[in-house]
């Protein structure tokens, strides 16, 4: 099942995307040192934002095993814009069209806010196979950093990539 998370999924989603940014260090630019979702307390004010921030879930029964955040750019040059992160599903569900389906769930969620012309994120090269996902779903790469993010001894380039609503 796929829902929108709320402030009462604070404990939930702070446990997923820990576990996240310590199975994929590489793949996230934040480290749980620094990471804007670094306690419940930060994640239930995260979740009760209006509707131009969204985090989405997907859950196996009452356990949520993977989620996705969508915003909306808050500079009025730019609110035409917005930008999925954090995207995780855990690996046990991996292969099942989650990630897909949260994809498509964030999409709805940047139609549905109206005015947004663009959808932007970002993978590192640290997670091919999400960025396969993004590509199917029709996003276009148009740039990437190379060395963007270090950890342990090892690089990973960071690409760009964007999706014409």
């Amino acid at each position: 099942m796929l829902r929108r998370l709320q402030p009462t999924d604070a404990e939930a989603y702070f446990a997923l995307r820990r576990a996240a940014l310590l199975d994929a260090p590489l793949a996230f630019g934040a480290a749980p040192e620094d990471d804007v979702a670094s306690s419940p307390e930060a994640v239930r004010g995260l979740l009760a934002r209006g509707d131009d921030n969204a985090v989405f879930g997907a859950l196996d029964g009452a356990e949520l095993v993977g989620a996705v955040g969508i915003f909306r750019e808050h500079h009025r040059k730019a609110a035409h814009k917005a930008r999925i992160w954090g995207m995780y599903v855990v690996p046990a569900q991996r292969g099942r069209g989650l990630a897909q389906a949260l994809l498509a769930a964030a999409i709805q969620h940047a139609r549905d806010l109206g005015g947004i012309a663009w959808v932007h994120l970002s993978v590192t090269s640290a997670a091919p196979a999400a960025r396969h996902v993004y590509q199917q779903a029709g996003f276009r790469l148009w740039g990437t950093e190379t060395d963007a993010l270090r950890c342990n001894g090892e690089s990973a380039d960071e690409h760009h990539l964007a999706l014409r609503l």
